[in-house]
């Protein structure tokens, strides 16, 4: 379900303002990740942390996570996090710098409750409702300009 949808500024990785999807997953969600674009990966860093629940605003920064960013030849970098909630207490992720990522192919899981945190550039169509409940693989989130 999506949970958020703001223009935020992004201090890891981008340094700069993007506009950040966030997806809830509960429990009772299927908790595998599946990349948002194809490209190359250019980063990925895991940061131990808490476990608020998923939806809180501070789980984002806070909690346990997992920020991957991939490289599209035409449309730039998406940055995409794996974040655990009070109950997910393991996150893996398969991407390694270098590889290549395809739309739509796994890229990692989360245990139980979790979310997952897309930060797309300004200008990006988003295509999703605060609310709407998506499905990986299947649901667009968003298009480029």
């Amino acid at each position: 379900k999506v949970v958020v949808i703001e223009e935020v500024f992004e201090p890891e990785y981008f340094k700069d303002r993007r506009v950040q999807v966030s997806i809830f997953m509960s429990p009772l969600n299927v908790h595998i990740n599946f990349d948002p674009i194809s490209g190359t990966t250019t980063y990925t860093k895991y940061h131990p942390g808490k476990y608020l629940v998923a939806w809180h605003p501070k789980s984002s920064t806070d909690n346990e996570r997992s920020t991957v960013v991939t490289r599209h030849a035409e449309h730039g970098e998406v940055l995409f996090r794996q974040i655990a909630g009070a109950m997910a207490r393991r996150i893996c992720t398969y991407s390694k710098v270098g590889a290549q990522a395809e739309q739509g192919s796994e890229f990692g899981f989360i245990k139980f409750g979790s979310r997952v945190d897309l930060f797309l550039p300004i200008g990006s169509v988003i295509e999703v409702q605060l609310g709407q409940k998506v499905s990986g693989s299947t649901s667009v989130i968003a298009r480029f300009r």
